[in-house]
């Protein structure tokens, strides 16, 4: 088959749909299929480039200051009389076609696609879904957000988020009904956000995990050369975060958690894999709790580094409130580590309580903290949950992701 993908973000952008999308572009190449990615710019003009078989058309883009582009490090806050001031703009901002629909007709037209898949409902993915409704291209949509994902990180006041909330519920609703198909990653997302007002849909809908490649992540421990690299220590227990560093993730509840896990286990080290806007906020917070050796921020870690480790970690954690399925959580449940989250989202689809790590109650210091303790103390406990981790992941190879998707594609060209 001939297949567009089209997204807002993408490679090398560190997000779960920028993942996904890659994973899915380059998975399907590598299944004999002819893929196109229409993504935008990271430099602002338009390019076309092909790379591990899938050729990328980049569309002409501007730069969004307001919100970093997830590719370059975060920098140090600018200094005015001493004192660290806000960040108002990035130098590298993250990156939005606005007026795409003649360079996507022209991509479109010399590609001449069996079927298009839409990520995301920006001016990229709405301009595809225009093109393909003319020319009667069955398109597929993937719904990764949910209201939250959006409202929470904008710090909507709480009197406005309800009704917020519902007009974005109503336009994604709307969006994916123009399709043929709508998939999203787990059951509960599409129940929050088709089934929960109890009207019919029009478009078949279905749960199609974003599945990380088993092939990568495994389980084993993680070799000596990654150790010194990172300066981590061997002889400690340690607790792992991989993700964005942003106020969203609730970064900082781990954290506070860690500090009251100490107590119990002073020899316990946080390590953090990823960059953020919060990033530096949260390293003066480590320090002024006293735990400037004991979390490491190691950045923005790529494969096959990234493999390795997870391998380095005893137990991940996160108090991230917004997943709609969160890759990390499958990929650190794939390389054999127990789990601790918040019950919100639909994470409870991988992070089972008391089966491969513990849910608690969002915002809940004391219940993540006493989590934290529970796995690392127990021997036995940190077995039983790794080995149920590596079997609830096999649920999520990316091999039946492709598997369903291109099936899925099939179906809708019939």
């Amino acid at each position: 088959m001939k297949i567009v993908i089209a997204t807002a973000v993408y490679y090398p952008m560190i997000n779960g749909v920028a993942v996904f999308s890659h994973n899915l572009a380059v998975g399907l190449a590598r299944r004999g299929h002819e893929v196109m990615v229409i993504c935008p710019s990271q430099t602002g003009r338009n390019y076309t480039r092909t790379i591990d078989g899938v050729k990328t058309v980049h569309l002409r883009s501007v730069d969004a200051k307001v919100y970093p582009d997830q590719i370059h490090a975060v920098p140090e806050k600018k200094k005015l009389l001493g004192i660290k001031m806000p960040h108002l703009i990035y130098k590298h901002g993250f990156r939005v076609s606005v007026f795409p629909q003649r360079e996507v007709k022209k991509a479109m037209e010399e590609f001449r696609p069996d079927v298009v898949h839409v990520q995301v409902s920006d001016p990229i993915g709405l301009s595809v879904v225009w093109y393909a409704r003319k020319y009667n291209i069955p398109v597929v949509t993937t719904e990764h957000n949910q209201p939250d994902v959006l409202t929470d990180p904008l710090k909507v006041p709480n009197v406005m988020k309800r009704p917020v909330n519902y007009l974005l519920a109503s336009y994604f609703r709307n969006r994916q009904s123009k399709s043929d198909f709508v998939t999203m990653p787990t059951e509960k997302a599409i129940k929050d956000l088709i089934w929960s007002r109890g009207e019919e849909f029009p478009v078949p809908v279905a749960a199609v995990s974003n599945g990380v490649d088993l092939a990568d992540f495994k389980p084993g421990k993680a070799t000596a050369s990654i150790y010194s690299k990172y300066n981590i220590p061997k002889d400690r227990p340690i607790v792992l975060y991989v993700g964005r560093v942003d106020p969203e993730k609730k970064l900082g509840t781990v954290m506070d958690a860690f500090n009251e896990a100490r107590k119990s286990i002073p020899t316990a080290m946080l390590l953090v894999v990823g960059d953020g806007v919060d990033k530096v906020r949260l390293m003066n917070k480590a320090e002024k709790m006293g735990l400037k050796g004991n979390v490491r921020f190691v950045g923005k870690v790529l494969p096959p580094d990234l493999y390795e480790l997870y391998r380095v970690g005893d137990v991940f954690t996160t108090a991230s409130e917004i997943e709609t399925q969160g890759i990390v959580l499958i990929e650190a449940a794939a390389c054999g580590l127990p789990l601790i989250a918040v019950d919100k989202g639909a994470v409870s689809e991988v992070c089972r309580n008391d089966i491969n790590g513990h849910l608690c109650e969002p915002g809940n210091v004391a219940e993540i903290s006493e989590a934290m303790v529970k796995i690392l103390s127990d021997v036995k406990i940190r077995k039983k949950f790794a080995a149920n981790s590596i079997k609830i992941a096999s649920e999520h190879d990316f091999e039946k992701t492709l598997d369903r998707f291109i099936n899925i594609y099939k179906n809708v060209i019939k």
